[in-house]
């Protein structure tokens, strides 16, 4: 009879064999869905609406791109009248825009629920710039005057709309024209223009030009507290005089002014690395201080119209994740998209995978089990079997029996089952023996009482 203790390291070693493939099975299926679901590799390219010519965000475009192309992504600028239109692109999918700069107050996240914030990077006033001797404060001074206010598709243009019918002046009474920044600062310069409205941050080159200008002064806001209580998205800010030039004291005074936030906004299905990407670019181009704000001040966690990317949330609260510090751009997206996919996987697995002994017992159970039924079956015609050919289809039947019985591989905590199934076997076996010596068909059977009875075994219970 084979050792039952010889067939446990042959069990260990299948069952080691059988924990392998199915975790390379595990493993093999998150890399596969790493690498082929949904969008695992950040794009080469994206493209980015910036602004007019001459404007902050047509500068903060062009210094994306530089910050960028250190990662070994493209950015392909798209020039744009302005915030609205910036929106615009941005919602329709065909457009091809994937992130773009926005002025606060323009949209929601019903009108726009494809798309999310990356958060508040700059503070962008309303400049109103106006040629000398005009008395823009007298009733009926703007009547007939020519202003540019940018074209359809600004952000200018709608507040300034807004400001003017607040003071009561209609636009039927202007001559309003929608040129873009540089194009209007150039035609008030000629005497074209009586007045320019543009919308952007003091680092527009146009802006610096139109400060350093003879024959052109910048009106303030007298009652900026006024519009920012009746417009929460207005914020009041204060241009220092003598900031642009101390020397000529220009301006000649502090100039209130009211202005509102821009935000950095790219579409929800843009690739998560690339979130992280321009939050790491936005943190360089706007991290220094300006004249309306401390460095450090933005990029701002604000969701000013539209809620924060869960990347932007994860980068205001704690940073660039670890995979992003350490790795390549690709490469930490894909490991983060393997945690990602892991460690569900893994909460759902590990209570199954606790399954895995106790149904392999019950498995082992089973095997021996079935063999126990055959044999109880073969005791019962043993019991009604005489010397013929009966008694001898029950001796073949029990040494197939005995048979299986000594190749079944069971683990160490089975065998003891196992022994006392092959040792009832063998006692059937040593019945069937004794009746073909005790002589030919037709000789008397042994009296009863002199007969070897084999009973139904009572199965231990394994030791663990």
């Amino acid at each position: 009879m084979p050792d039952p203790m010889a067939a446990a390291p042959a069990a260990r070693r299948r069952r080691r064999a059988a924990a392998a493939i199915v975790a390379l099975a595990l493993a093999g299926t998150v890399v596969w869905l790493t690498v082929t679901a949904g969008n695992p590799f950040p794009p080469r390219t994206i493209t980015m609406a910036t602004g007019p010519p001459g404007s902050a965000f047509s500068e903060f475009g062009a210094r994306y791109r530089e910050v960028l192309r250190r990662s070994g992504v493209d950015v392909r600028l798209v020039q744009t009248h302005g915030g609205v239109e910036n929106l615009e692109r941005l919602r329709d999918a065909r457009s091809g825009i994937d992130v773009a700069f926005a002025e606060s107050g323009l949209t929601s996240p019903d009108r726009s629920p494809d798309l999310v914030s990356l958060g508040a990077i700059s503070v962008a006033p309303l400049w109103l710039f106006f040629r000398s001797g005009i008395q823009v404060g007298a009733a009926g001074a703007l009547a007939g005057k020519r202003l540019s206010i940018e074209p359809e598709g600004s952000a200018t243009r709608p507040l300034a709309l807004r400001l003017l019918a607040l003071n009561g002046v209609k636009g039927s009474t202007l001559r309003l024209l929608g040129l873009p920044p540089d194009r209007a600062a150039d035609a008030l310069l000629r005497g074209e223009l009586d007045g320019v409205a543009m919308l952007t941050s003091l680092r527009s080159p146009v802006v610096r030009k139109l400060l350093m200008a003879d024959g052109v002064v910048l009106l303030g806001y007298p009652r900026a507290d006024a519009y920012v209580a009746l417009f929460p998205s207005l914020t009041k800010v204060v241009l220092p005089a003598g900031v642009a030039d101390l020397a000529r004291n220009i301006p000649p005074q502090d100039v209130p002014l009211l202005a509102v936030e821009a935000s950095l906004v790219a579409r929800r299905d843009l690739h998560p690395a690339l979130h992280y990407l321009l939050l790491q670019a936005a943190s360089e181009v706007h991290g220094g201080p300006e004249i309306f704000h401390r460095a450090g001040r933005y990029p701002a966690a604000e969701g000013v119209d539209l809620p924060l990317s869960e990347q932007a949330r994860q980068f205001y609260r704690s940073g660039l994740p670890f995979a992003y510090r350490t790795l390549p751009l690709w490469l930490a997206g894909m490991t983060e998209r393997f945690l990602i996919l892991l460690i569900p996987l893994v909460v759902v697995m590990f209570p199954l995978l606790r399954l895995v002994p106790g149904l392999y017992g019950y498995v082992v159970e089973h095997r021996i089990y079935s063999l126990y039924g055959q044999l109880r079956m073969l005791e019962g015609e043993l019991e009604e079997a005489g010397r013929g050919p009966e008694l001898e289809h029950v001796g073949v039947a029990l040494e197939d029996l005995s048979r299986r019985a000594s190749h079944l591989s069971v683990p160490l905590m089975f065998t003891q089952r196992l022994f006392i199934l092959k040792s009832h076997i063998a006692l059937a076996q040593a019945e069937v023996e004794k009746r073909r010596r005790a002589g030919p068909a037709g000789a008397p059977a042994s009296p009863p009482e002199q007969r070897r009875e084999v009973s139904w075994p009572a199965l231990p219970r394994a030791q663990s």
